[in-house]
């Protein structure tokens, strides 16, 4: 249940990433000035935050739709489904961490020094 729930939640969340990067990037030809400025705010550790949780949401919602597609194609799919689902969990868990440097890195620099 809470694995539909988090599916579901995630969608949401990556559409509405989609429809902010829509209209962000359809302002440069509107105004490039404040293309600039919404751009030069993207650069902080704040949004770095925010894009790792991107980052989470996107790897979740493509790792939990592999994991719904075998339960829906595979006979032996609903059998396995929960082993699925906490393979699914243990494997955005790792993943997620060998994500933090490559997309907090940036902000913890900028935060802490280099």
């Amino acid at each position: 249940m809470w694995s539909w729930v988090a599916h579901r939640v995630t969608g949401v969340l990556i559409f509405f990433f989609l429809f902010v990067h829509v209209l962000d990037t359809a302002l440069v030809r509107v105004s490039p000035e404040d293309y600039d400025k919404v751009v030069a705010t993207y650069k902080t550790p704040i949004v770095a935050l925010l894009e790792y949780g991107l980052v989470a949401a996107i790897l979740f919602h493509a790792l939990n739709g592999l994991r719904v597609i075998a339960v829906d194609f595979w006979s032996k799919g609903p059998r396995y489904q929960k082993q699925m689902l906490w393979s699914v969990v243990g494997l955005w868990v790792v993943l997620m961490l060998g994500a933090i440097y490559p997309v907090l890195g940036h902000a913890a620099r900028e935060v802490f020094g280099s």
